[in-house]
């Protein structure tokens, strides 16, 4: 039956409850529920008081919650309590703590209780307290689940949070068989208005953490993005951080396709990526039109709606697809999925997860401004460079050569004339390298040919500055013809990595590049093999292998590995990176 407050011990004409149905205020001080306690029980003061601090103690929301649950079953003498959290949307559940139940108990009877319906929804629905002599007999009670332990006496309170309902307090099955009394009512009505207090505190120190880690995800973001390193790295970091702080199964950011108009997934951060790199959202899907439009988007589950044209989103559930808009500019999208089945995002985590990615459309706003002013500086100096070899390195070397050609004609040693007349041939010849050389950089870098062999050739160039020597190379198969465009991308990233590798750690003499586009892969796939060994110094024990975990990340989301092996160095010295993809 539903129970109505009990009123204070000065009003003994109104002292007990006034008969079912009558409502209940659960905002009654704790100090009036201790009044109302009869003499008998009034040993639980000193308990209840107890109770009370230590309820009190601690800031972690869920520990919090268990605490309330077990000091609530001992004082009303109680075999079984449980706290039910209200959702968001205040109609069912979205968090049910347990005492008295055990682990084996919890796993036969499976899902925990939504609160949609039963006892426990009428509870959210009419938020006053209920006292029942055998739950079997209230007609809201929808019966217990397989496997449940068997209840009869029970006794419900609401438990308000700074005036809104924050759930329900519930206790079961009275030890010695008989029912919860009056008492019991006013002591753990008494807890509950703590517990209001404890969780609110519990909550708000929630909320500041999570903020504080937000921040933090945000500066690390900023951080990487403007630290001048490798723009896909940095870009990665975005989702690492994304996925981490929204604990979620999966950070993915996407850039617009050059294509047809849609978004390409450009990094991923998950344990076991389901998403490829490379994959192309096109424009005809809704939420790719308003996420361009610099609108966010909020799923409950991605795997069971319409608007997601992807069959890579049957293995999530609640989504976060937030705009990387800065400016009035929508640079991409940031998709922050959870697995199938896992609690859907409060609105303070979409709150924050969008002023994340605000935060991170800035920060690449500021790193390609960066990038733009860095480039600038390339081309002034470019600029300058060829107006010195124009202005002063060709006169001086035509000078040179035209007092050579004096010389020559002056002198009557058939040798000597034949050693100055090469000497003028080879100043003729350095000249026009030079042009070639003033009229490549007044031309500014060329655009990246779409041959595979070419770039892998301009990056083995572009590393042999930095390691003064050019590493040997060596091509295998129809590489330009075989292998796709999405694949060539990432292997020409996996081969800038090891050869920056080897050149930060290795302090190697001797780097060989093989590009092999005729292997087979273990399985017995065609596949492309990137090898980049040297004779360096081999990876040292206990070092960073954030690189190495780029190269296999790139070759895992394409089906392929990498792996790492013994060098080109006497005895095996040095390292020998192995990367390969399905073509």
């Amino acid at each position: 039956m539903t129970v109505p407050a009990p009123q204070d011990a000065q009003e003994p004409q109104d002292d007990g409850p006034k008969g079912p149905g009558d409502p209940l205020d659960a905002g009654t001080a704790a100090t009036r529920g201790l009044q109302g306690l009869s003499s008998e029980p009034a040993a639980r003061v000193p308990r209840l008081l107890e109770a009370m601090r230590s309820v009190g103690t601690g800031l972690e929301l869920h520990s919090t919650l268990d605490r309330i649950c077990e000091t609530a079953a001992g004082l009303a003498d109680a075999r079984y309590a449980a706290i039910g959290v209200v959702d968001e949307e205040g109609q069912g559940l979205s968090d049910f703590v347990t005492h008295g139940v055990g682990e084996d108990t919890a796993e036969r009877i499976g899902h925990r209780p939504s609160g949609r319906r039963g006892l426990l929804g009428a509870l959210i629905h009419d938020p006053a307290p209920v006292r029942l002599a055998d739950l079997a007999t209230d007609p809201r009670f929808a019966g217990f689940p397989p496997g449940h332990p068997p209840m009869r006496s029970f006794l419900g309170v609401p438990i308000r949070v700074q005036g809104e309902i924050f759930g329900n307090l519930y206790l079961a099955e009275k030890r010695g068989g008989g029912e919860f009394d009056d008492d019991d009512l006013r002591t753990v009505r008494a807890l509950a208005t703590e517990a209001g207090i404890a969780i609110g505190n519990a909550r708000l120190y929630e909320a500041a953490r999570r903020r504080e880690r937000w921040i933090d995800g945000s500066v690390a973001v900023t951080t990487a993005l403007l630290s001048g390193g490798d723009a896909e790295d940095s870009i990665s970091v975005v989702a690492e951080q994304a996925r981490r702080l929204a604990d979620a199964a999966a950070g993915i950011v996407m850039l617009p396709a050059a294509a047809d108009g849609g978004l390409e997934v450009v990094a991923v951060a998950a344990p076991e990526p389901v998403v490829p790199l490379g994959l192309v959202v096109g424009p005809e899907s809704p939420v790719v039109t308003r996420l361009l439009s610099g609108e966010a988007v909020f799923l409950t589950d991605a795997a069971g709606d319409p608007r997601i044209t992807t069959r890579e989103a049957a293995a999530y559930g609640p989504c976060m697809l937030l705009p990387l808009h800065s400016g009035g500019r929508v640079l991409g999208a940031l998709a922050i999925p959870r697995a199938r089945g896992a609690r859907p995002f409060t609105a303070a985590e979409r709150t924050l997860a969008t002023q994340f990615a605000d935060q991170a459309a800035l920060a690449l706003v500021m790193a390609e401004a960066q990038r733009d002013r860095e480039r600038l500086a390339v081309y002034e100096d470019r600029d300058r460079i060829a107006r010195d070899l124009h202005d002063l390195v060709i006169q001086r070397l035509f000078a040179t050569g035209m007092m050579l050609e004096g010389a020559q004609r002056k002198s009557v040693v058939p040798a000597l004339q034949d050693g100055v007349g090469k000497a003028v041939d080879e100043l003729d010849v350095t000249i026009q390298e030079i042009r070639t050389a003033i009229f490549a950089l007044q031309q500014g870098p060329a655009e990246a040919p779409a041959g595979l062999r070419t770039r892998v050739l301009r990056e083995i160039n572009m590393a042999a500055v930095p390691l003064g020597f050019t590493p040997g190379h060596r091509f295998l198969g129809p590489v330009d013809a075989a292998v796709t465009e999405l694949t060539g991308k990432n292997l020409i990233a996996a081969l800038r990595e090891a050869l920056s590798n080897a050149f930060r750690h290795a302090r190697a003499s001797r780097i060989e590049v093989v590009v092999d586009a005729g292997a087979r892969l273990p399985d017995g796939v065609a596949g492309v093999r990137l090898t980049v060994a040297d004779d360096g110094v081999g990876l040292p024990a206990g070092g960073r292998r954030s690189g190495l975990r780029n190269l296999a990340r790139r070759a895992e989301s394409l089906g392929g590995s990498s792996v790492c092996g013994p060098g080109i160095g006497p005895g095996g010295r040095g390292t020998t990176v192995r990367w390969e993809a399905p073509l």
